[in-house]
């Protein structure tokens, strides 16, 4: 990111060459050649007037004075990364407010009720920054985060939206051509999908866990094809070929709109400290930009909770 802050390149270089003590890693972190980066530590070392590095037929190593200076490099890049997200969030006005989640939240969740917030807030300018990665209020482009995981993040407030209720969906398309579906044992004669996640000791739902509460103990879950995605798994029940072990959150739109049906009513709870969160600095909790869709997706989320 701070190789595109105007005049910050010299100590990228530098700060990148400072931890691996390896020019070649360094270039390959940066994109650059291992000439380029050691013409531009000549060049900062000449500059300065000192030796930022001690270098041997097979290693370098900071001196003392390239050890305060890198220290003071990292500072400098640091406060530059938060100084240009401040601004880039300044210059967007009072009526643009950007939001990251991953794509499933987005396309499941969210783009089906962008018309009901446009319709409360039609000044309001949301714009997407679509990742599965964690992002930084005090470094990316951002005001506001969707994330799933425990909601604990420092100097950040966040907001459980719902619970996940986890139960099988298919195709109205297999539902009626297809083996039957009557009790959960017929599930058997189908190919059966899920996600598969765990994190700190929390696995996300999947057959063996449902057939387990739908009373089938003798299930083989062996031939379950998993997914890291739980898009791929809706996209796979909607395609009709599957019964998909889904989120109620992520599929109720698909429910209402004829595209999957629910074959039984047995669902079963992702455990209850991981869930999606609203997230969002807590320095920024007044910002009304913020305030106004904290309101609205609080409200939409409490809606959903009822329905499912």
């Amino acid at each position: 990111m701070t190789l595109h802050i105007p005049g910050t390149r010299a100590l990228k270089v530098f700060d990148a060459a400072s931890r691996h003590l390896n020019f070649s890693r360094a270039a390959e972190e940066l994109g650059l050649t291992p000439a380029a980066v050691s013409h531009q530590i000549k060049e900062t070392e000449d500059q300065l007037g000192m030796a930022l590095f001690v270098r041997s037929s097979r290693s370098i190593r900071l001196t003392e004075a390239g050890a305060v200076f890198h220290e003071a490099a990292v500072e400098a890049l640091e406060g530059l990364a938060k100084a240009v997200a401040r601004a880039k969030k300044l210059s967007r006005g009072l009526t643009h407010l950007k939001l990251t989640m991953d794509g499933t939240f987005a396309s499941k969740w969210m783009v089906p009720r962008l018309d009901r917030f446009r319709a409360r807030w039609p000044d309001m300018d949301l714009r997407f920054d679509i990742s599965y990665d964690l992002r930084d209020f005090d470094h990316d482009d951002v005001d506001v985060a969707i994330r799933f995981g425990m909601g604990k993040y420092p100097g950040v407030t966040t907001h459980r939206l719902f619970d996940n209720v986890i139960f099988p969906v298919c195709s109205p398309r297999l539902l009626k051509s297809g083996p039957p579906l009557k009790v959960p044992r017929d599930l058997l004669r189908h190919t059966l999908v899920h996600i598969e996640w765990s994190r700190q000791g929390v696995t996300w739902p999947n057959w063996r866990m449902w057939m387990a509460a739908a009373g089938v103990e003798d299930f083989d879950d062996s031939r379950c094809v998993l997914f890291a995605s739980s898009s791929y798994v809706i996209q796979a029940a909607i395609e009709g070929s599957v019964v998909a072990l889904c989120d109620f959150s992520m599929v109720a739109n698909d429910l209402s709109e004829g595209r999957l049906v629910r074959p039984f009513d047995l669902g079963i709870k992702v455990r209850p400290e991981f869930a999606y969160h609203l997230a969002y600095p807590t320095a920024a909790a007044d910002d009304p930009r913020i305030a106004a869709f904290r309101d609205w997706i609080l409200e939409e989320a409490r809606q959903a909770s009822l329905e499912s």
